[in-house]
């Protein structure tokens, strides 16, 4: 093959780009890039390789998102999905997470402690009314001591 000769490498994403990134593995970044279909010729005849645009085809692969899926708009933090513990030892969840979680006020959750976690279960009408019974009977049993 000739130096003027060129292959063209078809454009790989998804599951066929990983799998031919790892086939590739020992081949410098450049290469991988390149062989993977991530590259143009430019008028004078060199070959450019599209790095970036191989990164992100990766990260796509991956099924990591390389923007938010709802555009900011100027108001407030942007969510992390951290939260810290405040001087009055609360906790607090944040209107953006309950918004995404559909929500709403009077919704009730059962708080299970465990080792270094805490588990927040939404309890639906019929966990609600269970709830009710059991509180009921436990003031019976009061009543009746």
């Amino acid at each position: 093959m000739t130096e003027t000769e060129t292959i063209d490498f078809p454009l790989l994403t998804g599951k066929a780009l990983l799998n031919k990134v790892k086939e590739l593995s020992s081949l410098p970044r450049r290469e991988r890039a390149k062989q993977c279909g991530y590259y143009s010729i430019t008028k004078n005849g060199q070959v450019r390789v599209n790095l970036t645009d191989f990164y992100d085809a990766l990260l796509a692969a991956r099924g990591i998102p390389l923007s938010p899926e709802s555009p900011k708009d100027g108001r407030g933090r942007e969510p992390t999905y951290r939260v810290s513990v405040h001087q009055n030892h609360q906790i607090v969840i944040g209107a953006t997470y309950t918004k995404a979680m559909g929500l709403k006020p009077g919704d009730e959750f059962e708080i299970r402690l465990g080792y270094k976690h805490i588990h927040l279960i939404q309890l639906g009408e019929s966990d609600k009314k269970l709830t009710a019974v059991d509180a009921d009977e436990s003031d019976l049993e009061n009543d009746e001591e």
